[in-house]
């Protein structure tokens, strides 16, 4: 999704502006690298446009504290152009003389938790997820993590982070979702990566990045990516069962309206092309 640049303005305690130019200002990119949203090759296509400009980095959960040292990782490093990170939490911060241009992505959400599970089946780590991805089915890893309810991994994950712009009341989470999604200059889909792509130059030679080259290359792919999006839900399907992919869609309600939305407001059918 490409939305016209516009000042936005969100209370936090750390504040939040993405704000029109000013001719001092530096202008930096702040990739919001949300797990398997296709994060992985969007950071190689930036680190290869930006050598040693590119910098990432995680932050703690709590939210005050996550946003004032995203805030202050930005203004202490002032000779980064491209920021990434899978853990900051919107909304952008406001840096002193800084303009903050974020990008995140967007996937079908069903489909993002199967390809969640493919990774961290093959990840080795000692983590949570991937110690459970290893020793049990698709079924069992979903029916496990949706036994947890403070984990978000398979329970409208996009809607949590994306309500994350204006916090308020948990039960809100939908609305502030959605309005996060007309709020941000780009949200980019997954299964049209290509297209996004090339949206996302041109919003960046916009903002001054000119000769930026975003040519697609594809990292970390976890699922078979021949198959049409309608394909690996079906197979999800036969996988889970019909009784837990049914719990499934229902425990992610809230994120697939969000999805049919960010779909919408990207001016595209449903996509299913390859990731």
């Amino acid at each position: 999704m490409l939305i016209d640049q516009r000042s936005i303005v969100s209370a936090d305690h750390a504040g939040s502006a993405v704000a029109a130019a000013e001719p001092s200002e530096r202008a930096v990119i702040f990739h919001y690298h949300l797990f398997k949203n296709a994060g992985t090759s969007l950071d190689a296509l930036f680190q290869e446009q930006f050598a040693g400009r590119w910098v990432t980095r995680e932050f703690p959960p709590q939210p005050g504290e996550n946003r004032r040292a995203v805030r202050d990782w930005i203004g202490e490093t002032p000779d980064a152009v491209c920021f990434s990170s899978h853990t900051a939490l919107l909304p952008p911060p406001v840096v002193p003389r800084t303009r903050v241009l974020p990008v995140i992505f967007v996937r079908h959400p069903l489909d993002r938790i199967a390809s969640a599970y493919s990774f961290e089946r093959k990840q080795g780590d000692l983590g949570f997820g991937s110690t459970l991805a290893r020793h049990t089915s698709l079924a069992g890893y979903v029916e496990t993590r949706l036994s947890l309810p403070r984990d978000r991994q398979c329970r409208n994950f996009h809607t949590a982070r994306f309500a994350d712009m204006t916090p308020a009341k948990p039960d809100d989470e939908l609305p502030r979702a959605l309005r996060a999604l007309e709020e941000l200059p780009f949200v980019g889909l997954v299964e049209t990566f290509e297209v996004s792509l090339q949206k996302l130059q041109s919003f960046l030679e916009r903002e001054g990045f000119e000769g930026i080259d975003l040519r697609p290359v594809k990292h970390n792919v976890s699922r078979d990516r021949a198959l049409s999006l309608d394909e690996r839900l079906d197979g999800m399907a036969s996988e889970l069962g019909a009784e837990l992919y049914a719990e499934l869609e229902r425990a992610n309600a809230d994120d697939l309206r969000f999805y049919a939305a960010a779909v919408k407001a990207a001016g595209q059918d449903t996509p299913s092309d390859p990731e």
